[in-house]
């Protein structure tokens, strides 16, 4: 009887590869260490985890003394909330290399579990970070490839007008929807979804406008309409907006920065919010992190923050075309 074929245990990155990473990771930690902000680690495992409707957490069971069953715990699909409670307790500017978790992202450019860059920059708002991300991003394509790219800025209204035409702050659902259609967008909404004005403009940004950004130099992409600001404070504009922004570089994110929402109040509601829009489409909707808002009660200091996904960075610096190539072991092979 012949055997199986042997699973394919070799790495999915090459070893010259491995060593390019493993150069990125030191010039980050250099490049904190040069400007003094303290290198952090918090927990995976939370019995609370984001509301965001579009991002989905793994959850898996506590079970202490052997019990047949215990509490739920979610792996983090990001270390902001502890990291929040740090800055609470007057930790000063933190940065943090950590492994993350998200459910059903898995693709050329998505894995569901990936390697996220974290930092958080006390009395910065997000201009000021946009600044700091782009030394970051020069200073390691410099160290991995000589070149230092120029780095732009475009926000989320003239982009809109620049690849489609439409005001996205202005425009109703149904001139939003006119236009996925004319775009050739083949989309059917369930009928919850098609009442979300958010349903639309993320289907225009990630089909008609995302490819676009960033293809001869990183583009950041700023100030999204005020009912995306997630964890982001609201600017002083007509209408108000979020002060908010994401790097692109040929087309693909490689990060998602704020000038951080400090109003207890206010995250509260919002993560409600969350939770009603989850239950509308009928999702799971996780426990509210009452220790991020009790943090945010007490008092955190006016603060920038950022996630930048090393995955995806060291892809572009290395000329690779997946996100598999610059792992050790990609989720097939884990």
């Amino acid at each position: 009887m012949m055997s199986a074929t042997p699973p394919d245990w070799r790495p999915s990155a090459t070893l010259d590869t491995l060593r390019l990473r493993a150069a990125m990771l030191q010039g980050i930690r250099a490049f904190f260490a040069a400007r003094q902000v303290l290198e952090v680690e918090t927990p995976l495992l939370s019995p609370a985890t984001i509301p965001d409707p579009y991002i989905e957490s793994f959850a898996t069971q506590w079970r202490p003394d052997g019990a047949l069953t215990g509490p739920t715990l979610y792996l983090h699909t990001s270390p902001e909330f502890p990291m929040k409670r740090l800055l609470a307790a007057g930790s000063g500017p933190i940065y943090q290399v950590a492994k993350v978790f998200r459910q059903g992202e898995l693709g050329s450019r998505h894995g569901p579990e990936f390697t996220l860059l974290e930092w958080y920059r006390p009395g910065f708002n997000h201009l000021q970070l946009m600044d700091e991300v782009a030394e970051l991003v020069g200073e390691m394509a410099e160290r991995l490839t000589g070149d230092c790219p120029h780095i732009g800025r475009v926000t989320y209204a003239e982009a809109f007008e620049r690849h489609l035409g439409v005001d996205p702050h202005r425009a109703s659902i149904d001139a939003l929807r006119a236009c996925a259609e004319r775009e050739g967008i083949d989309y059917r909404p369930t009928p919850q979804e098609a009442q979300q004005r958010d349903t639309w403009l993320h289907l225009l940004l990630s089909h008609c406008i995302e490819p676009q950004l960033g293809q001869t130099h990183p583009e950041f992409l700023y100030h999204y309409p005020a009912s995306q600001a997630a964890l982001a404070r609201l600017t002083d504009d007509h209408p108000p907006l979020a002060a908010r922004f994401e790097l692109y570089w040929r087309g693909v994110e490689l990060c998602n920065g704020f000038h951080e929402l400090c109003d207890s109040k206010e995250q509260r509601q919002r993560f409600c919010a969350d939770q009603d829009t989850r239950q509308a489409l009928g999702m799971h909707i996780p426990p509210l992190d009452e220790h991020l808002l009790a943090a945010l009660t007490a008092g955190m200091p006016e603060s920038a923050g950022v996630a930048v996904g090393l995955d995806r960075l060291l892809m572009l610096l290395a000329g690779k075309e997946r996100i598999a190539e610059v792992l050790a072991f990609d989720f097939s092979r884990a």
